[in-house]
């Protein structure tokens, strides 16, 4: 079997005896030196399929050549169970270690973005799609094909090590993290629909995200680390018959301004600022029929699980107090695609954090601010506990404010830091395991 980027069976069987060694002594820094030489061997791999994923970028639900390529490996690498089309592109694949224990699971996900790349990289995306009826270029501009890349990297250093396995590891392989296409479902919670936790089931899950900052620094954030996201479509309807003239009935339009401010005073003056940072935001309106009809479209998002129920409670009840204080109708629809919170579980952190800051190589870590984007790792962290952090990629030297930050044109990874990830989440997954 002939594997370019592989390093001779000696060397792997080497480092596999020291990694043996480590287990038998319970000595968990000659384990790490193990993963880490591991994930040297394997970077030069790790960062051919980046950029070969980055060249040929999918959007969601259409990540059929990333799938095949991730599938294709999985076993050729010996996993005991590889599954494909779940959540139409995603791939689960197990590996059973050669000892009985605990269950970890590891996420990346595979879907690019409707973007056209600013970069002028040998790599670059040069491929057009057809999105939401109209011709579009594609991009990773999110570092999706780094998440991709890293995880099949882990799954290789790990099935070097089966025999010292204690426990099993599932591979995740998620679809339309960005959101699936109108009309379709998709993404984490359809991947748990159609058992992606199923035989075996995890005890908890990781994940990392690639982001603007020093090459493998991580930020990390007990609790709440990405926003639930609730999107939602308000229609404002006259109650008077058409042709009928003003004065005679409300003015849509009129009662839709007021509804704006109303929406903004539930946020200042009944979420509770100091439990979490909490928005709700108009980003589209649409009138008709001078005034006769609007049409809004927003999104509420909030850090903290506990105030979901409120935000959905309250939404619809000031959409309809509004209109009907000003003689309209209002009809109220959430959309399908609302998203949790993506909360990291903070026991599960702070028993993990130590693994982090020392797979890292002392790359340093902080805790992330509060951030308002969402993740639907989040549908994942409801099922078992959840550990989601992110990782630097910029080029040596430059900071967040020096680069430009995740979903730009112009977002750039530095391949040198994808070693970090299978360094982090190889060691994350076997001390998971080791400590049962």
């Amino acid at each position: 079997m002939t594997v370019a980027w592989r390093r001779s069976w000696l060397a792997y069987l080497l480092v596999a005896l020291i990694a043996e060694a480590a287990v038998a002594s319970e000595d968990p820094g000659n384990l790490h030196h193990a993963l880490h030489q591991l994930a040297d061997q394997v970077q030069p791999q790790v960062v051919a399929w980046r950029r070969d994923i980055h060249q040929h970028p999918e959007l969601a639900n259409r990540e059929f050549r990333t799938a095949r390529l991730v599938a294709e490996h999985l076993r050729h690498i010996g996993l005991d169970q590889v599954r494909t089309g779940i959540a139409y592109t995603g791939v689960v694949g197990v590996l059973r270690g050669g000892h009985p224990g605990p269950v970890v699971a590891l996420r990346a996900d595979m879907d690019a973005l409707p973007v056209q790349e600013a970069l002028d990289l040998p790599y670059a995306s040069r491929v057009r799609t057809i999105y939401r009826g109209e011709e579009t270029a594609v991009m990773h501009a999110c570092g999706h094909d780094a998440h991709v890349a890293i995880l099949l990297g882990v799954a290789t250093v790990l099935a070097e090590l089966r025999a010292q396995l204690p426990g099993s590891v599932v591979f995740i392989f998620q679809p339309a993290e960005e959101g699936p296409p109108q009309g379709e479902d998709g993404g984490a919670a359809l991947m748990l629909k159609e058992g992606a936790f199923a035989d075996p089931r995890p005890e908890a899950i990781f994940a990392l995200h690639v982001a603007n900052d020093p090459p493998g620094v991580v930020s990390y954030r007990a609790g709440g680390i990405n926003a639930a996201s609730l999107p939602f479509d308000i229609t404002l309807h006259r109650t008077q018959a058409p042709r009928q003239a003003f004065g005679q009935g409300g003015d849509a339009l009129l009662a839709s301004a007021h509804l704006i401010l109303a929406l903004q005073a539930l946020v200042s003056r009944e979420v509770d600022a100091i439990l979490a940072p909490s928005v709700v935001t108009i980003g589209r309106i649409r009138t008709q029929q001078h005034g006769a009809e609007v049409e809004l479209s927003g999104m509420a998002r909030t850090l903290h699980p506990d105030l979901v129920p409120q935000l959905r409670r309250r939404l619809p009840e000031l959409a309809r107090g509004t209109a009907s204080a000003h003689a309209v109708k209002a009809e109220f629809q959430f959309r399908q695609d609302a998203l949790p919170v993506n909360f990291t579980d903070p026991a599960l952190l702070e028993r993990m954090l130590p693994t982090l800051e020392r797979s890292g190589n002392a790359r340093g870590t902080f805790i992330s601010p509060a951030q308002l984007g969402a993740e639907d790792f989040g549908f994942f962290a409801e099922e078992v506990p959840g550990l989601y952090f992110y990782m630097g990629v910029n080029p040596e030297g430059k900071t967040a404010a020096q680069s430009a930050p995740n979903h730009s044109p112009y977002f750039f990874v530095n391949d040198e830091a994808l070693v970090y990830g299978v360094r982090m989440l190889s060691a994350l997954a076997y001390d998971y395991l080791r400590q049962g």
